[in-house]
């Protein structure tokens, strides 16, 4: 009998136990729950704890999560205000704001990570349509990120989600374009260089004209102040001679027929004729100066002639 006894009392703690399992659930932290009975929705919830149920079939729960999901969106062509066409690569951040509305709308996170790309990709359209290419890459790129995302978040109001963030990766040229003008860039670069190398060379041109003018300026100033200094160099050595040869003639007479004999009897080819009485030769004659005596004349016999050679 107490044989009996004790399995009736486990059996009915292990109807027990399972009874509790499926009647009961346990909403973590980061999730909430929707109990739904027969399908219809009974209750929503968001607190974290232990919580229960009927059994199934009579009452199922959906749960969902209450983190910040990701989004990455594919890369998209746009035509922008000037006229470029632009691949543009976006991403979006979102969470799940109004578990009930949300689940009555998507159902699930897939079907609302569906409709969010829509939303999101045809707004990123719409936005950056109105901009030019230099204000998405330079200038307007957050405000612009920030419009996307309030016009998202009113869209996305409807279906129980909140967008926290969307964020444009990369706004460039397609493959070909980005070709083109990079070679246009290059070509201007280079039409740069070469307008800088001219206009270099241009001023190196009248550095060194201007340095050659001034160059040429200093070395005939100096050409004059030389010129000048050496006239007045004369001038004192003329004066200097004219005080001797007034003060002495015959030494002054004696210092130039010095000074000529030095000048015209050179080594080398040069040969002179001369008549013995010339007065080139007076101081070979005398030391003084004075005229030699003429011998007398010896009949039949030439005039006598002298040649000097050195």
């Amino acid at each position: 009998m107490n044989g009996y006894l004790r399995v009736g009392a486990l059996a009915l703690i292990g109807i027990a136990a399972v009874l509790f399992y499926v009647a009961t659930f346990v909403v973590q932290q980061t999730q909430s729950a929707i109990v739904l009975r027969f399908g219809a929705v009974r209750s929503v919830v968001t607190a974290p704890g232990l919580y229960f149920k009927l059994p199934a079939p009579f009452e199922q729960v959906v749960y969902l999560d209450n983190r910040i999901l990701d989004l990455d969106l594919p890369a998209q062509e746009i035509i922008a205000s000037d006229q470029k066409r632009l691949v543009v690569d976006a991403f979006t951040r979102y969470r799940i704001s109004d578990p009930l509305r949300f689940y009555q709308a998507v159902n699930n996170i897939p079907r609302a990570n569906s409709q969010l790309a829509s939303i999101v990709n045809g707004n990123v359209r719409s936005v950056l349509a109105e901009a030019t290419f230099t204000s998405m890459v330079r200038n307007d790129r957050s405000r612009l990120m920030n419009r996307i995302r309030d016009d998202v978040n009113r869209e996305a109001a409807r279906f129980g989600m909140t967008v926290v963030d969307v964020r444009l990766r990369r706004v460039d040229l397609p493959q070909a374009n980005s070709q083109a003008v990079f070679q246009r860039m290059q070509t201007e670069r280079q039409r740069e260089a070469a307008e800088a190398r001219a206009l270099g060379a241009q001023q190196a041109q009248e550095i060194r004209a201007r340095a050659e003018r001034e160059a040429t300026i200093i070395v005939a100033e100096a050409q004059r102040k030389s010129d000048e200094i050496r006239g007045q160099g004369e001038g004192e050595r003329n004066r200097i001679f004219a005080e001797g040869f007034g003060k002495d003639p015959e030494f002054f007479a004696f210092y130039r027929s010095m000074q000529a004999y030095e000048a015209s009897l050179k080594a080398g080819d040069t040969r002179m004729l001369l008549s013995p009485d010339s007065p080139f030769f007076r101081f070979f004659n005398d030391p003084t100066g004075r005229k030699a005596e003429a011998a007398p004349a010896v009949p039949g016999t030439a005039p006598a002639a002298g040649a000097a050679r050195p």
